[in-house]
């Protein structure tokens, strides 16, 4: 009884609140920041109402601060212990080692099918007595449902841009490591598949490092796989990393099969291909992603958008997924859970978007109603610590709130935000949401720490 009457009295809106303090809008002033395009919320997780209030109800752009609600929405739908499965599937007949067929690999969504997964995937394969398939590899893409979407930036190599699939290997990116040496740069790529060309065009100069990512443009192939990298590169870098999106998952998981099962001992005759696995088929075994909760760990420790809009199609209702669908049964699951949020908008629930939009208040309602929850604890967990680990590992070292507070962070062009909880000294844990959708928003970092800090006091 006592839990709904907290959540009764959170649902309720609060009659006041206090304003901003000198330091935090002296902050804002100096980032020339208006505290109209701010919208605060701080609110004691035990009282009934949010004792700081800035902005609660404009619909703001929230960025990666989306993947809160996300996260807390599957794992209400789907329950913290939920996976997602990879079917194996082939036909023709099998016998002695060799399959005279088809071999078919299905996916439902796994997020987190890393190369070390997948090569788990086929040693499995390959204990289950296949070695030789005379026919071809078919890849079957069908459970996502998605329509082109236009491009986001300028930047459509960069790994956060690349798109979910139903099955995708290593979030469908490729590792570029760039090493300067006494006259050149190496570079080195992986995962990518074994035949890949690279045609290094980067120039080694003795400038200061500065924006070195800018500097360098890739431009990879995926039906010659050919990557090219060009621009200039200056020594004073040391070594460095970036994450290429690869474009069609399908390429990449194609590629990597063919350069994992040699390593095992297969082989196989034919090409590859996407279809629809045939219900002819047969099974050959099931291959089962970490647990729901390690999932939204990696999503929100590290802002990973591709394993976000993953799971943010995983809400979709059966037999496939779909983002109308998705946001459709978020919406539903808000209002039976006594949360409406009709200024919400959700496009891909990873917060990577010009579009999604909710309000600091309804935010706060979120985690307020996720702290009072079963689920607090992996939420909770899965968020950067302050200080110490994620996103938040270089922000407010040496201070009072370092390590004791979990926040999760936002940035695009205009927006910074943030949306978490701190674990005061006083024993008091503080729903803390912070958003900026600004020009300058991208300097409002100081006003943020100096209002964490507060909370903390």
């Amino acid at each position: 009884m006592r839990y709904w009457l907290i959540l009764f009295l959170a649902f309720l809106s609060p009659s006041h609140a206090a304003p901003l303090s000198h330091a935090v809008l002296n902050a804002l002033n100096a980032a020339h920041i208006p505290e109209q395009n701010t919208g605060i919320i701080i609110w004691d997780s035990m009282s009934p109402a949010p004792s700081i209030m800035i902005n609660p109800n404009r619909a703001f752009n929230p960025a990666s601060t989306m993947k809160l609600l996300t996260s807390y929405a599957a794992l209400n739908l789907l329950g913290p212990a939920y996976t997602w499965k990879t079917d194996i599937y082939y036909d023709g007949n099998l016998h002695d080692g060799t399959l005279n067929g088809n071999l078919y690999l299905k996916g439902f969504g796994d997020p987190d099918l890393t190369v070390e997964r997948y090569w788990m995937l086929l040693h499995q394969l390959r204990l289950s007595g296949i070695q030789h398939i005379n026919g071809d590899l078919v890849i079957d893409q069908r459970y996502f449902q998605l329509s082109p979407r236009p491009q986001f930036d300028d930047h459509p190599n960069r790994a956060y841009n690349a798109e979910p699939a139903a099955l995708m290997v290593n979030f469908n990116s490729s590792e570029i490591k760039l090493t300067p040496n006494t006259t050149n740069v190496t570079v080195q790529a992986e995962p990518l598949p074994s035949d890949t060309h690279i045609f290094n065009h980067i120039t080694l100069n003795n400038e200061t490092c500065g924006e070195w990512r800018d500097a360098i443009h890739t431009e990879w192939q995926a039906d010659t796989h050919q990557l090219s990298l060009n621009g200039n590169y200056a020594r004073d870098c040391g070594e460095k990393s970036f994450a290429l999106n690869l474009g069609n998952a399908s390429t990449l998981a194609a590629g990597l099969f063919q350069q994992l099962w040699q390593a095992e001992g297969g082989t196989i005759t034919g090409t590859w291909r996407v279809a629809n696995t045939p219900d002819s088929a047969q099974l050959v075994f099931s291959y089962s992603s970490p647990p729901l909760a390690q999932i939204i760990y990696d999503i929100n420790k590290y802002s990973n958008n591709i394993m976000a809009r993953s799971v943010f199609l995983s809400l979709s209702s059966p037999p496939s997924a779909n983002i109308a669908s998705a946001s459709d049964n978020v919406k539903n699951w808000l209002k039976l859970s006594q949360l409406d949020f009709p200024e919400l908008i959700l496009e891909n629930g990873a917060g990577l978007s010009r579009l999604e939009r909710i309000s600091p208040y309804h935010m706060a309602q979120l985690l307020y109603a996720a702290y009072h929850s079963p689920y607090y604890p992996e939420l909770a967990n899965s968020l950067p610590i302050v200080a110490m680990d994620g996103t938040m590992k270089k922000r407010l070292k040496d201070t009072l709130v370092a390590g004791r507070a979990h926040i999760k962070t936002g940035t695009l062009d205009g927006v910074k935000t943030m949306a978490g909880y701190v674990h005061a000294t006083n024993g008091h844990t503080y729903i803390v949401v912070f958003f900026i959708n600004d020009e300058h928003a991208q300097a409002g970092g100081l006003a943020q720490d100096t209002l964490l800090q507060e909370v903390d006091n």
